[in-house]
């Protein structure tokens, strides 16, 4: 209403002007009725001085909506001047600036995706390279054969289901189902996906778990408890354990192993960031934990990573997601 009555405060003023002041100058002077010819003049002369002020003050505007040819300079008011034009050309700038700030965000996202996927691309080169290589080598027996290819072809299914869940992430909020589980059945269930490894790199699972009801994503959550104790496997020692321990309010899961050094954990949740470790032994696609990060974030359950003296331990806040069973 404000912006209304300041679009329109020339009439306001004209009409006062015309309707008040000149029919008791004109009555000052002599009698209304025998001079009305004569005030509709002065009323129809000051109204078309209003038109022709109004013209030229617009006569841009004018100009700049009837050309037909849009450029990206044109997604504002030219020279705005009045109240209504000043406000309007700001709105198009608001949404010029929104537009172009998701126009950047899927250009980023567009880029990250094709990176990703590049990555991806030559990870899984090595191990079909290995395969290869075995189908057409005679110098090591069968059973060395088979269990190699089984290695690489693990190395493959990881790789591609994190793909896939790189994938998958991009409609991620969409895909969200927030309910009631389990946390102590759930963990059972990735510690029983990831029984092989535990045994292939003689690491064994402590789990110690109050039974609470929490409210999370279910798939993804899974997936996010898997990525973290298959790394805990993966870079712990031989012959040691990986303690899995919630009491209620937060999830740690402690391993021993190297240490990281306190210049990478801020880093180890960047896209393709592998560290030292990761760097050494070439096994690192430098994802998981990026999409860790991702997921935790997108289900509002605050995280951290600790290490020092060489345990290292990752720690889930669901305080606000707790229900006491």
């Amino acid at each position: 209403m404000k912006l209304f009555f300041r679009d329109h405060l020339s009439v306001i003023i004209l009409y006062c002007a015309s309707f008040l002041l000149l029919p008791w100058i004109i009555h000052s002077l002599d009698d209304l009725s025998s001079h009305y010819l004569y005030f509709i003049f002065l009323v129809s002369f000051i109204f078309t001085i209003w038109l022709i002020g109004r013209y030229y003050r617009r006569k841009k505007l004018y100009a700049h909506l009837q050309n037909n040819t849009l450029t990206s300079n044109d997604l504002h008011l030219h020279e705005p001047q009045s109240g209504i034009e000043q406000a309007y050309s700001q709105k198009l700038r608001q949404m010029q600036y929104l537009y172009l700030t998701q126009q950047q965000y899927l250009e980023e996202q567009e880029k990250e995706k094709q990176l990703v996927i590049s990555h991806f691309a030559h990870q899984m080169k090595t191990p079909l390279s290995v395969i290869q290589l075995i189908i057409q080598s005679n110098t090591t027996s069968q059973s060395e054969h088979l269990q190699t290819i089984d290695h690489e072809c693990e190395k493959l299914t990881f790789t591609l289901n994190q793909l896939l869940t790189y994938e998958r992430t991009s409609n991620l909020v969409a895909d969200l189902k927030i309910e009631a589980l389990s946390l102590k059945k759930l963990m059972k269930e990735v510690v029983n996906d990831l029984k092989d490894y535990f045994i292939a790199k003689e690491v064994f699972p402590k789990v110690t778990i109050v039974e609470n009801i929490i409210y999370s994503d279910r798939k993804w959550l899974k997936i996010v408890l898997y990525q973290i104790i298959n790394n805990a496997i993966k870079y712990g020692e031989s012959q040691s354990s990986i303690q899995i321990i919630y009491d209620g309010a937060t999830l740690k899961i402690i391993n021993n192993g190297e240490t990281i050094p306190e210049s990478e954990i801020s880093r180890v949740f960047d896209l393709f960031y592998t560290g030292v470790k990761g760097r050494t032994s070439g096994e690192a696609t430098g994802i998981g934990l990026y999409l860790v990060k991702k997921i935790l974030t997108v289900l509002e359950h605050p995280f951290t990573l600790q290490s020092n003296e060489r345990v290292t331990t990752f720690s889930i806040d669901f305080s606000k997601s707790v229900r006491k069973s």
